[in-house]
């Protein structure tokens, strides 16, 4: 009887850890086009000193694996898209929105002010919003792992 409470406390416990990874922001997403419907990458969003960081872990559009921020200027001219830190010192507000003032798109060479939370319908897709002065642009990503 000992051993069947301890498997089920075990259960237990392993569901609990999945559930409550399920309700983060953090982890790896999969970047979707809000245009075109397609995959475009992996993106590592991570908690450091309280603050939300995002980077590139991998280009999914075929032929583009190793593309270059051309746009880009200084430092960043030509590097490696992969590896680039798109997203940089978010800070959680009470609404549980993510919000800050570094979202850099490499393909536009742009950063704007930014907005993230969870679908609250959905807690496996990412509501991702970018603001350049009023207008805005949302795309929704998708949970990568599990």
């Amino acid at each position: 009887m000992k051993k069947l409470s301890q498997k089920i406390t075990l259960i237990l416990l392993f569901l609990s850890v999945g559930f409550m990874n399920a309700q983060s922001v953090f982890g790896t997403w999969k970047t979707i086009d809000d245009r075109t419907g397609k995959p475009k990458g992996l993106i590592e969003i991570y908690e450091k000193d309280g603050m939300m960081f995002g980077k590139i872990l991998k280009v999914l559009e075929e032929g583009r694996e190793d593309v270059l921020c051309v746009k880009c200027d200084g430092d960043m001219k030509d590097k490696p898209v992969v590896g680039m830190h798109i997203i940089k010192k978010g800070e959680k507000n009470d609404d549980d929105e993510w919000k800050g003032k570094y979202l850099f798109d490499p393909e536009q060479a742009m950063t704007f002010r930014f907005k993230i939370w969870l679908n609250p319908e959905n807690s496996d897709e990412l509501k991702v919003r970018g603001y350049l002065a009023f207008i805005y642009r949302t795309q929704t990503w998708v949970r990568a792992e599990g």
